[in-house]
Order: C-alpha cells, then sequence, then structure tokens
C-alpha cells in the first residue's frame, strides 16, 4: 500500500481519530487527503506522522510514487496524450510491483486506462477482480468505481446501466473533495449519457453545469464539446437557431485550439442541421468538407460519407451517390463491422440495392436488419426516413398494401420522435 494507506491502516489499528493523528501537523481534512492518496504530502509531514504512529517509512520513494499516481491520474482524465499515459503507468507499474504494495485507487484507474485502449476484455477481468473488494472502498475510491464503470457501460452502448453508475458516482461525489475538472467531467459524463437516452432537457442542464465549469478551467476543448452537446439538444427541440449557434461557438473553439476533430464534428452536425431544415444544399457543403478531411477519424468519415450518399439519393444526383458509395464501401472494408459501424454499413448498403434496382436484396436488408437495428437504438429520425423510403418503394412497384404499411409505420415513428 501507498504511504497514505499505510498511515490510515496503522492509525486504525491503534484505534487513534484523524483529529488525534492530525493534531499540531496538518489540518483533518488534509489527513483525509493523505489517507485516501488523493496528494503528495511533504517529507516533513509524512515524517512527523510517521512518527506520531511510531512507524517508519520510505519516505523519498512513496512521494515519488504519489507524485507520479496523481499526474497519471490527471492524463487519463484528458485523454490527450497516450504515449505519456502508457509510458507512465509502465513506470508506476513498475514502482508498486517494487514495493509490493496494493494500492486500491491505483487499481480503480486501471479500469479507465483499459478503457483508453479499448481493452475491454481487460476492463471486464479487472472489473470482476475489483468486486471481490469494493466493500473495501471508501467513499472517494467507491465514487471511481462508479464513474469508470458508468465508462465502460457507455461505451458497451448500455446507457441505461451507464447512467445509473454515473447518478451512484454523483451521490458519492458529495460526500468527497473533488478538483472543479473532476466535477466537470462526471456532469459531462452524466449530460452525454443523457443525450444517447434521448432525455434532451436533462442533457441541457447537464451540459449547462459542465460548461461553466469548463469555461473557469479555460478547457476550451472541452467547452467545444459542451457546445456541440447543446447544438444537438436545441436541434431535437427545434430550436434551430440556437442550435446553429452553438454547433458555431464550438466550430470556432475548434479553430482557436486547432482541433480538426472538433471543426470537422461541428461540420457534421450543422450539415444535419440544415438538412433537417431542408437546406439540402447547404447541408451537401458542410457533409462535402468533412468527407474530403483524410485526418479526422474514420467514423468521422463515414458519417459524412453516408450523409452526402442520402443528400444526393434525395436531389436525384444519382451518379454522385454512387461515388459517395463506392468511397463508402472502401471505408467499411478497413473496419472489421463492429457495432460503431452498422449504422453506415447499412445506410451504404440500402441505397447501393436502391440504385441498382436490387428489390430482393434492398427489400430484404431494411425491412429484416436495418429497421430493426434502428428499433433497438430508439433512432426515431432515421427510422420515419427509412420506413418512407421503403413505403415509396413499395407504391413504385404498385405493391399499394405493403406502402400503406409503411407509411402508416412512419407516422407512428414521427410520433415517437415528437414525444422524445
Amino acid at each position: 500500500m501507498g504511504i497514505g494507506a499505510k498511515i490510515k491502516w496503522t492509525r486504525l489499528e491503534q484505534g487513534m481519530t484523524q483529529e488525534d493523528l492530525a493534531e499540531g501537523i496538518v489540518s483533518m481534512s488534509y489527513l483525509s487527503k493523505i489517507e485516501n492518496e488523493r496528494t503528495a504530502p511533504s517529507t516533513d509531514v509524512v515524517a512527523m506522522l510517521c512518527t506520531r504512529l511510531g512507524i517508519e517509512a520510505d519516505i523519498d520513494f512513496e512521494e515519488r510514487l504519489q507524485e507520479k499516481l496523481l499526474e497519471w491520474y490527471k492524463l487519463l482524465r484528458s485523454m490527450e496524450d497516450k504515449q505519456k499515459i502508457t509510458t507512465l503507468y509502465e513506470e508506476i507499474d513498475g514502482l508498486i510491483s517494487m514495493s509490493k504494495s496494493q494500492n486500491l485507487l491505483y487499481e480503480i484507474h486501471r479500469i479507465k486506462y483499459y478503457l483508453i485502449f479499448a481493452e475491454y476484455d481487460d476492463v471486464l477481468v479487472h472489473i470482476n477482480k475489483l468486486k471481490k473488494v469494493a466493500e473495501t472502498f471508501d467513499k472517494y475510491q467507491q465514487y471511481f468505481w462508479y464513474k469508470y464503470r458508468g465508462n465502460y457501460y457507455s461505451l458497451m452502448g448500455d446507457f441505461s446501466e451507464a447512467l445509473r453508475l454515473y447518478q451512484l458516482a454523483e451521490e458519492n461525489m458529495n460526500h468527497i473533495d473533488l478538483e472543479e475538472e473532476e466535477l466537470a467531467d462526471i456532469k459531462y459524463s452524466i449530460a452525454v449519457t443523457h443525450s444517447k437516452l434521448r432525455h434532451t432537457l436533462e442533457t441541457i442542464e447537464y451540459t449547462d453545469l459542465a460548461l461553466e465549469m469548463y469555461q473557469k478551467e479555460y478547457n476550451f476543448t472541452r467547452c467545444a464539446h459542451c457546445h456541440i452537446l447543446l447544438g444537438i439538444s436545441y436541434r431535437r427541440l427545434k430550436m434551430y437557431d440556437k442550435a446553429i449557434k452553438n454547433q458555431n461557438l464550438a466550430k470556432h473553439l475548434g479553430e482557436i485550439t486547432e482541433n480538426k476533430q472538433i471543426i470537422q464534428l461541428s461540420n457534421q452536425n450543422l450539415g444535419y442541421l440544415h438538412s433537417v431544415k431542408g437546406n439540402t444544399e447547404e447541408a451537401i457543403k458542410y457533409y462535402e468538407e468533412v468527407a474530403a478531411d483524410e485526418t479526422v477519424d474514420v467514423i468521422e468519415n463515414l458519417a459524412a460519407t453516408t450523409s452526402l450518399i442520402r443528400e444526393y439519393y434525395k436531389l436525384e444526383l444519382y451518379e454522385k451517390a454512387r461515388e459517395m458509395i463506392a468511397k463508402s464501401t472502401e471505408l467499411l472494408e478497413t473496419r472489421l463491422y463492429g457495432d460503431e459501424y452498422k449504422y453506415f454499413y447499412y445506410m451504404t448498403y440500402t441505397y447501393d440495392f436502391a440504385l441498382k434496382d436490387d428489390h430482393d436484396n434492398f427489400e430484404a436488408l431494411v425491412t429484416e436488419e436495418f429497421l430493426p437495428y434502428l428499433r433497438k437504438n430508439k433512432d426515431y429520425a432515421s427510422l420515419v426516413t427509412y420506413t418512407k423510403m421503403m413505403a415509396a418503394h413499395y407504391e413504385k412497384q404498385q405493391r399499394y398494401k405493403e406502402a400503406s404499411r409503411f407509411y402508416k409505420l412512419a407516422n407512428v415513428n414521427y410520433q415517437e420522435l415528437v414525444d422524445v
């Protein structure tokens, strides 16, 4: 265990209160931070506490380890320098192995480390391992235990379970002392989860709280993500002017910080906004900017490319739609068709089969796979689009009974969208 945990363990063994140990050395709140490995105390403070407890400690080693742990925890939260995260992790792991001790807070943070590098099997193994000792966690450890498991379920697409765990973390948050940036991070995580569950008003509430905190810290990157989330929320409420304003604010912050991902994510959302408003040509302008940028993540490129397929098809620019289908197919071939790419796969081949007049494959893909996928994910906006597409297809084939059924389905899905 680290020096803080060692001090706490010895104090409790001796039946000493925090007040007894802290008196004349540090405040009780600062002692609590030391015991819970939330600060790197000076050598003199550690020496005085150990003397009062009648124990010895390798102060230099413990101080060095604690400084590195605190630096690593901060890097995990920002997720910006993955190389440094890995280098520091290997160094810390070596130091802890050398000391032959267990540091529970470090072990809990390893969940976040595995998540950053998408090592999901390792995450699950580590969570199950920690469950055996979870009842010994203090409030501070419990906070991260709930938060990181919430991160895991969010990445797995189980947003209801993610929200439940984030809310447990939030309850613990009221009993511990957290940095402003950490408070903002949990509020932002809750906001994103509400957005995934289409709880629009709750999304705005939590995003506003996070944004206010990030602004105090001058964290422009996170501020930009908050504006993107607000833009999506206001678009869902059909408050288009506020939605466009927030997306443009995010884009401006992306330009200030020279963050291409944020700029193009804003462009993608502006494209969708204009598409929803019926400004197809304006939407295409934004989508084309993202699709042409090879520096953005593949998933962003796919989102723009498949959006262009839809917009070109809508304008009956079929040759351009085919060009985008070819590009999307090529991008998909570099992936393993994981869950995060399913939507783009279905979109690409829906339009591909439609343009080829491959009626059998078109009907099978849309009715047996694409629409059930959209229903499962409660994507009512897309359900309206593709049920109407199916209805128009059957109408063209003079299969009026099926056409009528899908037009009714489109109306049902539209009502679901309005209710959301």
